[in-house]
């Protein structure tokens, strides 16, 4: 009878058991807070890495990058603007950078302008949660007093304030002192202070920004780790953006070229990356993250990969728009995802927003929408099924679902722009690479009423927008 008893009762407390484990894991991590690694590559198009037909093919295999995919969710549709400071003001606002460039008063600011002081970011959003928040790298938002990094939200930044091409301007025998131009140097600042100036940013530097990019990361992850406080690390590398310079410990490592030396040594890069969430015991509380700013560069002799994708970086084709997107959070992202349905660089803020309980900005409109639910399976499609294509301050098309619309052309070898008598309507599936316009598509006339809708939609929202007040 004891026996009996005593066997019962054994199963009873096993099935408690059993029951309150995974009750216990949900509690936790409901109640903790995820670290945050955002790498951001510079001008590198959709096909530079394994898992999107790249690797080996470019020259260089990339299984830690590739790992992510593997641990995480692969978008073959994500998309981002034509030009590094539109993307990156994207991402740090969650709104289209036409909209960061709103004046209440005249025209839009200038493409290349970046952030009002007035703008919320991601790292200001983060901050305000209780985030450590670090940058490494390219900023390119704003190079006077009062925009830098650890002006907008940053704990601390190592890095460069604007675009790599004048890393050029050094090692040039016609530069002129006198035109009122400086050299550009690496900058280092931390929250409230004067920015630092350092040296000069030429091509001997250019080879080793990375891994000094990487080391400030690790660094920063280290200490962070040791004060409990979760850390928002955001990488923007530079060295895939013109000059290509690989570093001393990776050029002529693959016999391949240059930018397939650069491919090897970020893999490498990342690869520590990853390895230091693992020695800090943080993997499962991590979210990773690995994309870039656009597409490949459209220079002559700049040898990117924009995949399967037609055109280059400052054109509305997808080789422009359409770029890697990984992102893994074991645990919570399940495995070996892969999804061809569109998101955004604007809906990264207010998906980590939902992830980490971020409060979204309310007196101003954010484009982009959270896809938590999507990325973590608990519904089957993306939260957004469009996007507006801009170049510059000018208004090209749209995307919805698999089509696309241009109200202009751009042509690749001058860059000069095409209005359009009548809109290019492309099939995104049907013709991937939008070599042929659908000009007599009398089985798809319908696709023109949701498309306008999604112009029209966004035109009347930026006719109400008061614009981004301040410098």
């Amino acid at each position: 009878m004891f026996g009996r008893l005593s066997s019962h009762r054994k199963l009873a407390l096993s099935f408690i058991l059993m029951l309150s484990l995974p009750l216990t894991a949900m509690a936790a991590k409901s109640t903790s807070t995820p670290n945050i690694v955002l790498v951001v590559m510079d001008n590198f198009g959709y096909g530079e890495i394994g898992v999107y037909g790249g690797g080996v093919l470019r020259g260089a295999p990339t299984p830690n990058i590739d790992s992510i995919a593997a641990e995480g969710f692969q978008l073959t549709n994500f998309n981002v603007e034509a030009e590094c400071t539109p993307s990156r003001a994207a991402l740090m606002t969650g709104r289209y950078g036409i909209r960061t460039r709103q004046q209440p008063k005249g025209p839009p600011r200038g493409i290349w302008y970046g952030l009002t002081q007035w703008e919320i970011t991601l790292a200001e959003m983060l901050s305000d949660t209780g985030y450590a928040t670090g940058m490494f790298g390219k900023w390119h938002l704003g190079d006077a007093a009062g925009r830098y990094p650890t002006d907008q939200g940053f704990d601390e930044w190592y890095g460069i304030p604007n675009s790599s091409d004048q890393a050029f301007w050094p090692d040039s025998d016609s530069f002129q002192s006198d035109a009122g131009v400086e050299f550009t140097r690496i900058m280092t600042s931390t929250r409230n202070q004067t920015p630092k100036k350092h040296e000069v940013y030429g091509r001997a530097k250019r080879a080793t920004v990375d891994r000094e990019i990487t080391d400030h990361a690790l660094d920063f992850m280290r200490r962070k780790a040791k004060t409990q406080q979760p850390f928002f690390a955001y990488l923007p590398y530079t060295q895939t953006h013109e000059p290509v310079d690989a570093h001393p410990d990776f050029k002529g490592s693959t016999g391949n070229g240059s930018f397939a030396d650069v491919l090897a040594q970020t893999d490498a890069y990342v690869g520590e990356l990853l390895a230091k969430i693992d020695e800090l015991g943080l993997k499962d509380n991590t979210i990773f993250i690995f994309t870039s700013d656009n597409g490949r560069e459209g220079i002559k002799r700049s040898f990117g990969f924009t995949g399967p994708w037609r055109g280059t970086m400052f054109s509305p084709y997808e080789g422009s728009l359409r770029v890697p997107f990984l992102i893994r959070y074991p645990g919570n992202i399940p495995p070996r995802q892969v999804s061809n349905d569109i998101v955004h660089l604007i809906d990264i803020f207010p998906t980590l927003a939902n992830f980490v309980g971020g409060n979204i900005p309310q007196d101003r409109v954010l484009d982009g929408v959270d896809q938590s639910k999507f990325f973590t399976g608990q519904t089957a499609k993306s939260a957004r099924e469009s996007v507006i294509i801009y170049i510059g301050n000018e208004l090209f098309g749209v995307k919805w679902r698999n089509w696309k619309m241009l109200l202009k052309e751009i042509d690749e070898k001058s860059y000069a722009i095409q209005n359009m008598a009548y809109p290019s309507i492309y099939n995104l599936i049907v013709d991937p690479k939008e070599e042929e316009p659908e000009k007599f598509y009398l089985d798809d006339t319908w696709v023109d009423t949701p498309l306008w809708q999604v112009i029209e939609d966004h035109q009347i929202s930026i006719a109400q927008d008061a614009g981004s007040p301040a410098e």
